[in-house]
């Protein structure tokens, strides 16, 4: 770039208190800034919000812009006057990854996870159709096992392997799996591949991988996979080691730290929406009026509702797949397992329940286990999978999808109707969230986890139709993230703030009304219940929290209930 297209002028950096700032030093960072500030934006940004953002004078900051499209670092999109991130840092990073040393780069990490969990740390990639490790950082006593640098592992029965399969492109997993045996090394390795696939897509879901006793009888793993620029994987980072030294509930809470490793490996690449950074717990003691009514240790705890019929609390675990029906006036739950990510329960009307599993609506029998498909709306994008779901007050199922890797805008929003017809309501959605019904019939919120923000539609009960999307609230990153809502008999929105430790209650015209702190940091859904309907229960998450905050948070994965002296609406049933 030439100097006068990066120049900043004595009146700007007088302007700004930097007069003793070196110019071209200052611009180059200023330029960086920018970079980063339109980066981080999901859409764009328009000169407006960068002179927010950036703080920068007016004059200065057109100079900048102008020199970064011209040297087409940035494109500006003459449509909606937005600033977008351009060609020529793509082809940069294509270069980086050309060059890239993955032994290098992990190498830090590999020794970080060793320090830290006092197990053997593997690193490894997928040559051929096997697992070969090419690099490895021992404890004192190693494990008496052939499996270091240069030895090769089966990617269907380690935690490596399995972090790679999971994250390649379904067409390349497809192609990859249709070649391998699925050899039976233990009682306990997957060897029927429609299993597997579920397992990876779980996999894929969590960010991580686990194998116990799989590979070796004895032997334990955690896996990540070292993801580059486009999201796929290179290699991945595990910690590997005896059984009874990492149990089950060790493993998980090891997954956020393998992530976290093949994250900072790879420049922190990795899955475009998963969260591992939670905002510091609030000040002050916990509220009286807060109450942990079922203990329990669920993954991803979601999906909440409240039966009047039954008197129970419905729930599901979306990475641990089951659905749950919760007692909470002994604090008692029974659970039953699912083959596929499930991401609500609902009754139904005529008997049992609906159920959201993988891309597919179907109905649930609870005392046998029996599971019938519905509908099949995401037959197309076999990569998502349902969200969040909830039913109108004419019965129809309104649910959301979104893909495993919360890859950007590829989630939609579907109705599905008592006849089993579905429609598409919405597309380009990235984590389809919470949604809800005004008392009145008028309004229709639903929530993009990612973007930040509920949207408020127009909403015709009778034809079951939305229009006029616009924005309700959009939630402040050092506030959480908006999860699962529901809507009160006054018409107020109460929204759980994952990563927020809080609920929020917006009024109709989406101020914030008051906000409840909890004693976790990742509340994932609520909804009214109880004899009164005066009941907000709350659910939880413990997912990809560290041991250290789990020690903070022991409760996380529970259900709390919070007494609020507010009415709350029923949810209704699934009329088909």
């Amino acid at each position: 770039m030439g100097k006068a297209q990066l120049s900043v002028t004595t009146q700007d950096r007088e302007a700004d208190g930097e007069s003793h700032s070196t110019p071209g030093v200052q611009a180059l960072t200023r330029g960086i800034q920018i970079l980063e500030c339109v980066a981080a934006a999901p859409s764009g940004l328009r000169f407006t919000e960068l002179l927010d953002r950036t703080g920068m004078p007016k004059g200065t900051l057109h100079r900048l812009l102008q020199a970064l499209v011209e040297e087409r670092l940035l494109g500006l999109d003459t449509r909606n006057q937005t600033y977008r991130l351009a060609a020529r840092l793509f082809q940069w990073a294509h270069k980086v990854w050309d060059d890239f040393d993955l032994r290098g780069a992990a190498e830090p990490e590999l020794e970080r996870l060793r320090d830290l969990t006092g197990e053997a740390i593997r690193l490894g990639v997928m040559d051929g159709g096997s697992v070969l490790y090419i690099d490895q950082r021992e404890v004192p006593q190693p494990l008496r096992l052939n499996n270091g640098v240069g030895s090769r592992a089966a990617p269907h029965a380690s935690g490596l392997g399995k972090a790679m399969l999971a994250h390649l492109s379904l067409e390349k997993r497809r192609a990859l799996l249709a070649d391998m045996a699925l050899e039976k090394l233990t009682p306990h390795t997957i060897t029927d591949s429609e299993e597997l696939i579920r397992q990876l897509d779980l996999t894929k879901a969590r960010g991580y991988a686990v194998s116990v006793d799989e590979q070796n009888i004895g032997i334990s793993s955690v896996a990540a996979p070292v993801l580059n620029h486009r999201g796929e994987p290179i290699g991945a980072v595990g910690i590997i080691g005896p059984s009874f030294r990492l149990p089950v509930d060790r493993l998980h809470a090891l997954g956020r730290e393998v992530i976290e490793a093949a994250r900072r490996t790879s420049g922190n690449f990795g899955e475009f929406a998963m969260s591992l950074g939670i905002q510091p717990r609030p000040l002050g003691i916990d509220r009286a009026d807060v109450r942990c009514v079922i203990p329990a240790s669920t993954f991803l705890g979601e999906g909440p509702h409240w039966s009047e019929r039954d008197g129970k609390l419905y729930f599901v675990d979306i990475l641990a797949p089951a659905v749950h029906t919760g007692d909470t006036v002994k604090g008692t739950y029974s659970s039953l397992a699912v083959p596929e990510l499930v991401g609500f329960i609902i009754p139904r009307a005529r008997g049992g329940f609906v159920t959201a599993m993988h891309g597919e609506i179907r109905g649930l029998d609870l005392p046998s286990g029996s599971i019938t498909t519905i509908a099949r709306p995401e037959a197309d994008r076999p990569g998502n999978r349902f969200n969040d779901g909830k039913c109108d007050r004419k019965g129809r199922l309104w649910a959301g999808t979104l893909a495993i890797d919360t890859a950007p805008d590829q989630g939609r929003l579907w109705r599905l109707d008592p006849d089993g017809r579905t429609y598409e309501m919405e597309r380009g959605l990235h984590v389809s969230n919470g949604l809800g019904w005004s008392p009145d019939d008028k309004t229709f919120y639903f929530t993009d986890t990612a973007k930040q923000t509920i949207y408020a539609y127009d909403f015709d009960l009778e034809a079951g139709t939305i229009a006029n999307r616009r924005v309700f609230a959009t939630v402040p990153a050092s506030e959480g993230k908006p999860d699962g809502l529901t809507v009160d008999a006054e018409g107020f929105v109460w929204s759980a703030h994952w990563d927020g430790w809080c609920v929020t209650r917006y009024d109709p015209d989406g101020k914030v009304e008051r906000v409840i702190n909890l004693p976790v940091p990742r509340p994932t859904s609520c909804v009214f219940g109880g004899p009164d309907m005066q009941t907000l229960f709350v659910t939880t998450a413990r997912i990809r929290l560290s041991a250290a905050q789990l020690a903070d948070a022991p409760l996380s994965g529970s259900v709390f209930a919070i007494d609020t002296g507010i009415k709350g609406l029923p949810d209704p049933m699934f009329a088909g």
